[in-house]
């Protein structure tokens, strides 16, 4: 499935683009690596200085590539533009597909969406489905970290509460990761939250109806109760192009009590190859955005991350 590429690995945002959107210029890093993901195409090079639409550049001539595996056509894809009953209606929602970004309104120039970051080098989708955005969902579970007693258990330094967080573990990169994935054509981001969630850390693919029956019960009360938006928008991610781009929504469920998932048992399916409970703290070395999107959970809730004393404790 297309989750398999999903942007658990390869994903970051800068973190500068994250704390006001407005006023802090969005910037490539990893959209300019090359070769590009799973192929031997190299990027244009593309300076630094030369990223922004705004900036002319009359030779700029970059390189057009749409992986074989998007041409064939499979149900997660857009047709080429130019086929015939292919009219894309940018910028708004087109039937079952998305077409709306969350960063706002997006340029379209010769029938193609423009990347609103820049130049990446590459026209086409590469690897992507959709021209413009594709859009993912990352659902962040938490709880605290409780003793034997049930007590919560504060770290020794800073005396802040430790707070868990479900972790995968990918199959494709090895790396440690928030169980998310693309968001499939008419389905509300809510959903796919809840969806990604039980088939990467609850294997309810390979469950029975009655099984899969008490999870979606068991799970209803976490992900109804009131939950924590972490991040809208773009993510600089390699397998973007001039055409088509990631962006995702991480949500955080928090549970307090830690009573709702005793009751669900963690199990690795779908892309992931270990699931567990990970204590969180700075020292986690996760995906880049996943890092900061954890960071971000850890200060809503208050909660332990760094031994460093901060700048705003000492006179």
């Amino acid at each position: 499935s297309f989750s398999n590429l999903s942007a658990n690995c390869w994903s970051s945002l800068h973190p500068v683009s994250m704390f006001d959107s407005y006023n802090v210029k969005l910037y490539h890093s990893k959209a300019l690596t090359s070769p590009y993901p799973g192929s031997r195409v190299e990027r244009s090079q593309v300076p630094e200085d030369k990223v922004g639409w705004l900036i002319e550049w009359k030779d700029y001539n970059p390189v057009e590539y749409t992986a074989g595996s998007v041409l064939a056509g499979p149900s997660w894809a857009d047709p080429q533009i130019g086929n015939k009953d292919f009219y894309p209606k940018f910028n708004e929602r087109d039937g079952e597909v998305e077409r709306k970004s969350l960063n706002g309104l997006y340029v379209v120039e010769n029938g193609r969406p423009r990347n609103p970051v820049g130049r990446t080098g590459l026209t086409g989708r590469g690897l992507l489905g959709r021209w413009g955005p594709n859009h993912a969902a990352d659902p962040v579970v938490t709880r605290w970290k409780r003793d034997r007693s049930g007590n919560k258990i504060a770290h020794p330094v800073t005396g802040k509460n430790i707070l868990q967080f479900v972790a995968i573990k990918r199959r494709d990169c090895g790396e440690w990761a928030i169980p998310g994935g693309m968001v499939d054509p008419g389905e509300k981001i809510s959903a796919t939250l809840k969806r990604e969630f039980q088939e990467e850390a609850l294997n309810s693919l390979q469950k029975s109806p009655e099984e899969k029956a008490e999870l979606e019960k068991q799970l209803h009360k976490l992900f109804s109760q009131e939950h924590f938006v972490v991040y809208r928008g773009y993510v600089d991610d390699p397998r973007n192009t001039d055409n088509a781009w990631m962006e995702t929504e991480a949500v955080n469920y928090h549970d307090e009590t830690g009573e709702i998932m005793d009751n669900l048992p963690l199990e690795a399916g779908d892309d992931a190859g270990v699931v567990k409970w990970v204590d969180i703290s700075e020292k986690l070395k996760l995906y880049a955005s996943h890092s900061y999107f954890i960071k971000l959970v850890t200060e809503k809730w208050g909660a332990h991350w760094s031994e460093d004393p901060g700048p705003e404790c000492c006179e």
